[in-house]
Order: structure tokens, then C-alpha cells, then sequence
């Protein structure tokens, strides 16, 4: 498996710039917040085996040290008891108890002893143990005095017992205290601790986790800013700008995509030249026969060559009708393959469209009056004056007049209207008909060449699909925008903007 690697461009003389493929750049990313949470995780380790090792000695040690202490302070007060017992009833029984005390007594010192690390702890068993044997050369020595004489107890003997079990009893709790207090110093060790612990673990998880975020935008910003761009330019292609090659800072993986689409605009670009040559060939070599055509067959139903059977002429006007829209047809190609090629010059000039207006409705009336339509021309009275080339806004207006009229049924309406915004500095113009109006499916495609949608106008031939196409180019060649409101049932209006301006061009 080979993976990915960084490449190496040149940045000046001498100087060069690594850029990291988008694999190397995850890597990089993972690794380092991996890093930064093993950073934090061995911190938070760290802390806590130290308070298990507390934990662990207060546990093992100082609580069984204090544990075996108060069971010293219990054997020792019940050997002062079995004492007592036996020195005022001289029952044996008790002298055997108070042996007994002794020795379990003994026994505990012993094992605190070996368990002590403590230096002070150390000294206070010693301390217990010496008291111990005082205590019991005392008693030992009284009880040999006391069998001798009979039963008498040598004077002082209770005060000094009693001195020394106190004694003893403050030296075990001392021992006790010493030990309880470093457990209050453990439990408030390990509470300090661990607040501290948690502190900074929650600073350290807060840092790795900006961090780790501000490493994955960086990262992310970088992958997908040149994607962005790119769906950008793909955009631009599928709208026909083929042109101007994309140029853009990204990795190696995604700069071959954009090597690929670049090559993939240039091809369009070169097909879609071809298409335009081809079309503009084609409609040039066909407009001259059809020309000729034409003429011949206005000649004949002029009965120049001699009179017409009335067969003959319904035969040779729909040759000469034919010939116009085929006419029409081939120069609406040839004018969309130039203003996409940017070969149409344009005459812009101040133009009244009152006037281009005037024009166009008067061309259409007689098919409006054919087919019992009216034709409603809703315009101000003052000039409206635009900066355009007036035989293309002709051109709109005849298509748009022409497909409203060809999709509306008889005794239907069709409307022109013209509504200056001088707010705005804009005209806006709007055609509006009676027909079936247009599917929400095809509003998307309307535009496009030689789309015809799924509502038929009833009774008509079937358009080229090239009006409303040719309508845009221009409209937007203008700077102005079209666009179409239609509802199925409803009938369809489409309306355009122009800027205005004054008389003498200045807008």
C-alpha cells in the first residue's frame, strides 16, 4: 500500500514550501490532539495513584495502629481491674486473668512495634514497654510483700500504680493522637489533591479540546475553502463559462481535481466553439437558398410566371409560410450562436420603448384579431427612455407578444404593460396571456434552448424552443433581468427590467 505523501513546490530561488496531502494533514491533526489527551491522561494518572498510595497507607497502616493502640488502653484498664479484684479478694482466678491482660497486652505492643516506621511512634512504644515493666515490678514486688505480711499492701503502693497506668494510658494515646492526625493530614492531603487534580484536568481537557478544535478548523478550512472554490467552478461550467481556469491553493489530491475540471472546461469549451461555428456555418449556408425560396414563391403567388390554380396557391402559401419560419428560425440560431460566441455587437443608444413597443404590438394584431384576441398595450404617456439596442428589444417584445398570443385561446387577453420605477431607476415590462399556463416542473427550464414544456397551446404549431432563450441573452446582455410567473390553469406572464435613462444618455 502506498500512502500519500507531502510534495515540495518551489516558493522562490532557494526556497521551498511543503504542502501537506489532505491524508498527511488528518494524520497530523489526529496525532497531536492524540497527544495532547495522552498528556492529560498521564497527568490524571499521576494524581491518581498518589491518592491511592495515601489511601492505601492510611489504610494499612495508621488505622490498624490506632486500632491495636485502644485495644492496648482496653487490656491495660482490665488489668488494673483483674488487679484490683485480686488484691482485695486474693481469689486466684483474678491473678490469672490480670497474667493473661498481661501477656495479650504484651503481645499487641510486640506486633505495634514491628509495625511502627514512625521514628516518633517508635519512641512512644518504647515508652509504653518500659512503663509496663515498672508496672509490673511494682505489682510483683507488692504481692511478694503482701503474702509475707500477711495481706498488709506497702503504703503508697495504689498512688504509684495508679501514676503509672495513667502514665501509660497518655503514652498510648499520645501514639493515638499521632497517628489520627496523620490521617486528618491524609484525608485533607488527598482532598487538596484531588481538588487540585480536577482543576487541572478540567484547564488541561478545555486546552486539548480548543486546541484539538482549532487544529481540526485550520485542517478543515483547508480541505474544504479550494472544495468550496471548486463546487464554485463546477457551477460556472454548468452554466456555460467554460473559459477561465480555476486557480486556487490546495493539496495535492484535490489540485489533480482541479487539474481535471480545468481540462474538462477547456474540452466544453472547445466543443461548445465547434457547436457555435457549426450552428452559425449551417445557419448561413441555409438562409441564402431559403431566401431564394422565398422569393420564388412570392414570385408565383404573384402569378409573374402565369395564373394560379386555386389548389396551386393554398399549396404555395404554405410553402412561403414555412419558409418564413424556417427563415426566422435559422436567424435565431445564428443570433444566439453569436451572443454566446460574444461575437453579436450591440447599438446601444437612448431609446424610446414606448415606440419599440408601439411597433412590435402592431405587428402581432392581425393574428390577435384572427384569432379574436385582445390586445391590451398598457403604457405611460410620457417617453420611457433606455439605454439598448432597439432592434434586439424589438426582438424580445415580437417573441414574447408572439408566444403569448400563440398559447392563449380565442377570446382571450393579452397584455403589455410598462411600469417605470424612478425610485429604482428601472422599467419594468410585462407580457401577460391566457393560456394553460406552465408546470412548476418545467419554470426551471423555460429558458433554456429548445425546451418546450408539457402544455401545448391548442390549435398552433409547435415553437422552436429558441424565443425565450434568445429573450435572456439579450435581456442580460442589457444588464437587465427576466424571469416568468405562470400557474398552471392561470396563464403565464414574463417580465424583464431595463435601467432607465434620459434623452441625451446620461443615465
Amino acid at each position: 500500500m502506498v500512502l500519500p505523501t507531502a510534495d515540495i513546490q518551489p516558493l522562490s530561488k532557494g526556497t521551498q514550501i511543503v504542502r501537506l496531502s489532505i491524508f498527511w494533514r488528518l494524520v497530523l491533526t489526529c496525532l497531536v490532539i492524540i497527544a495532547v489527551m495522552a498528556g492529560v491522561n498521564l497527568y490524571a494518572l499521576f494524581q491518581l495513584r498518589q491518592l491511592t498510595a495515601l489511601s492505601t497507607e492510611m489504610a494499612s497502616y495508621h488505622y490498624p495502629a490506632v486500632e491495636a493502640a485502644k485495644r492496648l488502653q482496653g487490656s491495660l484498664f482490665a488489668q488494673l481491674n483483674s488487679e484490683k479484684k485480686y488484691l482485695a479478694t486474693k481469689d486466684r482466678t483474678f491473678l490469672t486473668n490480670f497474667n493473661e491482660e498481661v501477656e495479650e497486652f504484651q503481645r499487641n505492643l510486640q506486633h505495634l512495634r514491628t509495625q511502627e516506621i514512625a521514628p516518633q511512634g517508635i519512641a512512644l512504644l518504647q515508652e509504653t514497654g518500659q512503663l509496663l515493666q515498672e508496672r509490673l515490678v511494682l505489682f510483683h514486688d507488692e504481692f511478694e510483700q503482701s503474702d509475707e505480711k500477711a495481706g498488709t499492701r506497702g503504703p503508697g503502693y495504689e498512688n504509684r500504680r495508679d501514676a503509672l497506668t495513667d502514665k501509660m494510658s497518655a503514652t498510648i494515646q499520645s501514639y493515638i493522637d499521632v497517628h489520627e492526625a496523620r490521617v486528618s493530614v491524609g484525608v485533607s492531603e488527598s482532598r487538596a489533591s484531588a481538588a487540585q487534580a480536577e482543576a487541572v484536568t478540567e484547564q488541561l481537557v478545555l486546552v486539548a479540546l480548543v486546541f484539538g478544535l482549532g487544529l481540526a478548523a485550520i485542517a478543515s478550512y483547508s480541505i474544504l475553502r479550494p472544495l468550496r472554490q471548486l463546487q464554485g467552478h463546477i457551477k460556472l461550467i454548468g452554466q456555460g463559462r467554460f473559459g477561465t481556469p480555476l486557480e486556487i491553493t490546495a493539496p495535492a489530491e484535490l489540485r489533480d481535481l482541479v487539474d481535471t475540471v480545468n481540462w474538462m472546461g477547456g474540452k466544453l469549451q472547445e466543443l461548445d466553439d465547434m457547436k457555435s461555428e457549426f450552428l452559425a456555418h449551417v445557419s448561413h449556408e441555409l438562409r441564402t437558398p431559403m431566401a431564394s425560396i422565398q422569393e420564388g414563391t412570392h414570385l408565383l403567388l404573384d402569378e409573374i410566371p402565369g395564373p394560379l390554380l386555386p389548389e396551386q396557391r393554398t399549396t404555395l402559401r404554405i410553402m412561403a409560410d414555412s419558409s418564413r419560419r424556417l427563415i426566422h428560425l435559422i436567424s435565431t440560431i445564428l443570433d444566439l450562436s453569436k451572443m454566446e460566441a460574444g461575437m453579436m455587437e450591440y447599438r446601444i443608444v437612448p431609446i424610446d420603448l414606448n415606440r419599440i413597443a408601439d411597433i412590435s404590438v402592431n405587428k402581432v394584431r392581425l393574428l390577435a384579431d384572427s384569432k379574436r384576441i385582445q390586445l391590451i398595450s398598457e403604457q405611460p404617456k410620457e417617453r420611457l427612455w433606455v439605454k439598448a439596442d432597439a432592434l434586439r428589444i424589438e426582438q424580445v417584445l415580437d417573441n414574447l407578444l408572439s408566444n403569448a398570443l400563440k398559447f392563449s385561446p380565442e377570446g382571450g387577453v393579452v397584455k403589455l404593460q410598462m411600469v417605470p420605477d424612478l425610485k429604482s431607476g428601472v422599467l419594468e415590462v410585462a407580457v401577460s396571456d391566457a393560456g394553460p399556463g406552465i408546470a412548476s416542473d418545467d419554470l426551471p427550464h423555460i429558458f433554456e434552448r429548445f425546451y418546450q414544456g408539457r402544455n401545448k397551446a391548442k390549435n398552433s404549431s409547435a415553437g422552436s424552443g429558441l424565443g425565450l432563450a434568445l429573450a435572456k441573452k439579450v435581456v442580460e446582455a442589457h444588464g437587465g433581468r427576466i424571469w416568468i410567473e405562470s400557474e398552471t390553469g392561470k396563464g403565464t406572464t414574463v417580465r424583464f427590467i431595463l435601467r432607465l435613462t434620459k434623452p441625451g444618455g446620461i443615465s
